[in-house]
């Protein structure tokens, strides 16, 4: 399967690559969108973001996409599965970031629907993580109503942090 690039009902998502920079600074830029997310970031910030996220794609042949809205082209947001470490524990992590013009609208669920998909049936992961800053109520909205399952609270980046997971065997019990 390419993974490059793939359509949801509403968004397009495109492999990330150095030509988002720009949109990606312009993200890390937004006080709402970056408050959940460890805070607004420099540019050189989302520089070492960018290479860090680029470097994940080339070991491992997944990571992070650019959303854009399938009707506007307008930048939706950011999004994919990425390994990550997760209270010392090493995890693949489901992430979504949206723009606040995108908030409310089912986008994170309808994203998440097809990235549990490419996680578990065509990377064969046998479980994907997802946390969030405890405050974040729309996020795990969105984690428990796709199957997710609470695990645990922990500290990240000196916040806390709720832990949630899906299994593969869960999700595919999901879908019968």
């Amino acid at each position: 399967m390419e993974l490059d690039t793939f359509r949801t009902e509403r968004l397009s998502a495109q492999r990330l690559s150095a030509e988002h920079f720009d949109t990606l600074c312009r993200m890390h830029r937004d006080e709402a969108v970056m408050a959940t997310l460890g805070g607004v970031r420099s540019d050189r910030e989302t520089r070492e973001f960018l290479a860090n996220n680029l470097a994940h794609w080339d070991r491992h042949g997944f990571g992070l996409w650019v959303l854009r809205d399938r009707t506007t082209d307008g930048f939706a947001g950011r999004a994919g599965l990425r390994h990550v470490d997760i209270d010392g524990s090493p995890e693949v992590e489901l992430a979504y970031a949206l723009m606040s013009d995108y908030w409310s609208r089912g986008l994170a669920t309808e994203i998440s629907v097809r990235l549990l998909e490419i996680g578990f049936r065509h990377l064969g992961l046998d479980d994907i993580a997802c946390y969030t800053s405890t405050e974040n109520r729309a996020s795990r909205h969105v984690m428990q109503k796709r199957g997710f399952v609470y695990e645990r609270t922990f500290v990240q980046d000196d916040l806390p942090h709720v832990l949630y997971r899906l299994t593969a065997a869960d999700w595919h019990a999901s879908l019968e």
